[in-house]
């Protein structure tokens, strides 16, 4: 080992450079030089004295502090030899620990060379197969309990978890070695192996058939969702709609969800719980809907009378019309109504049905308002026409109190035919003429 290690030495140089002014080189390369011969002798490290002594004549100046830290970066390590040891022990069990990983492989070629000469060498194997084979008999029990005696969805979940872990540890056990029995390892361990290949086998069968009711309860469970969903949301929207013929298309809806709900094995938890479901939805399908022959006689009703709603409006377009053509399209609003009446309270399409007639007895109210209207402006034309001509002729050097007071009487009338009319036109046409005559004969 030599006497100054390299860490003291570059801390010494280091500072020793700090300390050489630009023309007092000379001084640093005398101290370095006596530091380098200490680097290249072997024996004792130096101490802080020696060091000291070593330095103090030619830089008296240098810090205190400095020596005494590399005296003690110059110490060997106290650790030194004992980690030595230790990683000569590390290194060592490695190559015991990769030996027995060697022998511990899964091959047969070399377990079964080894079981025969030196067993214990395959411990750490015996505690693996014995670990695995009693994890796959307890999760193997736990999802057979739960998958066979399951009474909601979560329990299946946690079946299907639990074969799983089954399923992983019967995989970690050596099917080649099971005819195997580690004797030795059993007597120390107290392990109650009687894991042969038959039984390994029913193992897996059984893991098997629960992977299957597992897949067949899944697919019962998504029916039983579907189902379900279809009906509540069919129950929703039928609640909201005021359209009979949309109630119809909701009612197939829910008809199919109620089949889907049919669909599910009844041996399964989902098929038990869907029979339960479907009663209660078919109940309140009676309710809500009575029978389809029902809803759509209902809507057949409505419908009708939708036509004869736009049959009744097309006629009333474009007015003025005569009396009898508002008295046809009060006939047709006459006819809707009477289809609306035969939809029934029970009836799927009763709201709507309802609806529409509010809406209908309206109209009919205001065609036969117009049709009024229209009879009697005709009416009032008729009567005052061959007045009002003859009243404009009547030539009358003097006009008498008499005839003013017929044509303003006349005047009168002829004002109160309203507009939108078929005697409108002609009405104020007389109008006019007969303020105009009357206008001459109140100047004369």
């Amino acid at each position: 080992m030599p006497r100054l290690r390299d860490r003291a030495f570059g801390l010494l140089t280091q500072e020793l450079k700090r300390l050489t002014p630009p023309l007092e080189q000379v001084r640093y390369d005398i101290v370095l030089k006596r530091l380098e011969k200490f680097r290249q002798q072997e024996g004792p490290p130096l101490s802080y004295d020696d060091l000291k002594a070593t330095v103090i004549d030619i830089f008296p100046e240098i810090d205190d502090q400095v020596l005494r830290k590399a005296a003690q970066l110059n110490q060997p390590n106290p650790l030194a030899k004992p980690l030595g040891w230790l990683i000569r022990l590390a290194a060592g069990a490695g190559v015991i620990a990769g030996g027995l990983w060697v022998v511990n492989l899964p091959y047969p070629m070399i377990r079964w060379p080894v079981a025969k000469t030196a067993p214990m060498l395959l411990l750490p194997s015996f505690i693996r197969m014995d670990h695995n084979y009693r994890q796959a008999i307890i999760y193997t029990e736990q999802a057979d309990q739960l998958i066979n005696n399951a009474t909601s969805a979560q329990d299946f979940e946690l079946g299907a978890d639990k074969a799983a872990q089954a399923q992983h540890h019967l995989d970690q056990l050596p099917v080649w070695f099971l005819g195997y029995y580690p004797q030795r390892y059993c007597s120390w361990f107290a392990c109650s192996w009687q894991f042969t290949l038959d039984e390994f086998e029913a193992a897996r069968a059984l893991i098997g058939r629960m992977d299957a009711q597992i897949f067949q309860e899944e697919n019962a469970l998504t029916l039983l969702d579907e189902g379900t969903l279809a009906v509540e949301t069919a129950k929703r929207r039928y609640e909201a709609l005021q359209s009979s013929e949309e109630k119809l298309a909701i009612l197939a809806m829910w008809q199919t969800g109620m089949d889907k709900l049919n669909e599910i094995p009844a041996g399964t938890l989902a098929g038990e719980t869907a029979q339960t479901r479907l009663a209660a939805f078919q109940r309140d399908y009676q309710t809500v809907a009575g029978t389809s022959a029902s809803a759509s006689q209902s809507n057949t009703y409505v419908q009708v009378a939708k036509r004869y709603a736009a049959q009744a409006a097309q006629v009333a377009q474009n007015p003025p019309h005569s009396a009898a053509t508002w008295g046809r399209a009060a006939t047709l609003w006459g006819e809707a109504l009477d289809q609306l009446n035969q939809v029934t309270a029970n009836s799927p399409g009763y709201a709507e049905a309802q609806t529409l007639r509010v809406s209908y007895l309206n109209n009919l109210e205001q065609i036969k308002e117009r049709q009024a209207t229209e009879q009697t402006a005709l009416q009032t034309l008729k009567q005052v026409e061959d007045r009002v001509v003859r009243l404009i002729q009547t030539n009358s050097a003097q006009p008498t109190p008499n005839l003013l007071a017929d044509l303003q009487s006349v005047i009168n009338q002829l004002a109160s035919i309203p507009p939108g009319t078929t005697s409108y036109n002609q009405a104020q046409q007389l109008l006019i003429q007969a303020e105009n005559r009357l206008d001459v004969l109140r100047a004369q």
